[in-house]
């Protein structure tokens, strides 16, 4: 069952309370009986693993094929750029 935090409008107080998703929200304070509000934080996720970034989304074979073709591709252009320079 999930942890949810109340605050009191009145005194504050921070409340920690276990509820099911089928309870319903607390309204009132415990200590002074005040209104209190949901209070809502960020949620801490860990992305562990490859496939995050976007260089892991290729598996090794097909990006060292990719990068051996590009590297080919782009050798010859600047051999035949050094070429056609020195004519």
């Amino acid at each position: 069952m999930p942890t949810y935090e109340y605050r009191c409008t009145d005194c504050g107080e921070l409340h920690e309370v276990v509820q099911s998703f089928s309870d319903a929200p607390l309204t009132t304070c415990p200590s002074c009986s005040g209104a209190l509000k949901k209070v809502f934080s960020p949620v801490g996720i860990s992305f562990k693993g490859s496939g995050f970034y976007k260089t892991d989304s290729r598996s090794s074979g097909n990006g060292s094929s990719s990068g051996d073709s590009s590297s080919d591709g782009s050798s010859s252009s600047s051999e035949s750029a050094t070429a056609a320079a020195a004519d």
